[in-house]
């Protein structure tokens, strides 16, 4: 990107910035009077940091920059932001962690692609905390989880293929398959629910879908909750699920689906029970 290129992408985000440098340099009247007291010195720098990184995404959208296109060099974004190098820096790495910047060392710096990988790590951190602290994160994430997939499911069906049916029905042959050797099959069920809903072409859904999976795998761990788990009838619990879907059965599936998860999280309930 040229810097000629910044300078015009300046102008055209010039509101944006200017109210961000000033909301860096202090409160409005108002804002000040509602915000609660607060160490002067630390409210400004967390206000600018805020401010900063609101700008930049900002400048990304008026730009219309797409994921894996360059962001303008450190320098140039100094100057049209108005900061110095090292509040730049720290506002970019936690626009990385976000995801939605990715700095490649040597390389630049360019618009993140599609992840909700920081979104999967916030959320594990949130349910393993809560088991240590007799809080409902991870029970929470479970109900979610519930209401996603069993108020979702009739669309799937209305959009589900012959092919569709073969691949969902291949994952609960693998489920039934390790069950019988007396092998956990974690990844097999997260293959099956994958593809309950590949029928809807949601990339978001399929997304988030995959975040709660990473999450249960790890509370699943932290809790050790396959211990005393039927692998046999967990099975047999999937294989209801495909056999409503596949006679088109919406408000059974939609029951079983819900069922499964009430299963999940009395399992859950019952591993942090004792240390309430």
């Amino acid at each position: 990107m040229t810097a000629g290129n910044v300078s015009a992408g300046g102008t055209a985000a010039g509101g944006a910035i200017a109210a961000g440098v000033s909301r860096a340099d202090g409160m409005s009247a108002a804002g000040a009077t509602a915000a609660r007291p607060m160490p002067q010195a630390r409210f400004s720098a967390q206000a600018r940091l805020r401010a900063l990184q609101a700008d930049i995404m900002e400048l990304i959208l008026e730009r219309e920059l797409e994921a894996g296109d360059p962001l303008p060099t450190e320098h140039e974004l100094s100057a049209v932001l108005g900061v110095g190098r090292n509040t730049l820096r720290e506002s970019l790495k936690v626009l990385q962690a976000l995801g939605v910047i990715e700095i490649r060392h040597g390389f630049g710096m360019f618009v993140a692609p599609n992840s909700f990988d920081a979104l999967a790590d916030g959320l594990t951190f949130r349910a393993r905390l809560s088991l240590r602290h007799h809080s409902q994160e991870a029970l929470q994430l479970v109900e979610v989880r519930q209401a996603l997939e069993s108020g979702l499911i009739a669309g799937a069906m209305d959009l589900m293929t012959m092919e569709h049916l073969a691949a969902v029905e291949e994952s609960v042959l693998r489920m039934e398959a390790l069950a019988g050797s007396g092998e956990n099959f974690v990844e097999a069920a997260a293959e099956f629910h994958r593809r309950l809903f590949e029928p809807l072409n949601n990339e978001v859904l399929a997304n988030l879908l995959g975040v709660f999976w990473q999450v249960y795998r790890r509370v699943h761990v932290e809790v050790g909750a396959a211990e005393g788990v039927d692998l046999l009838t967990e099975a047999a619990v999937h294989r209801g699920i495909y056999e409503a879907v596949s006679t088109g059965d919406k408000v059974l599936a939609a029951q079983r689906l819900h069922g499964h998860f009430d299963g999940i999280r009395h399992r859950i309930s019952q591993a942090i029970s004792p240390q309430r």
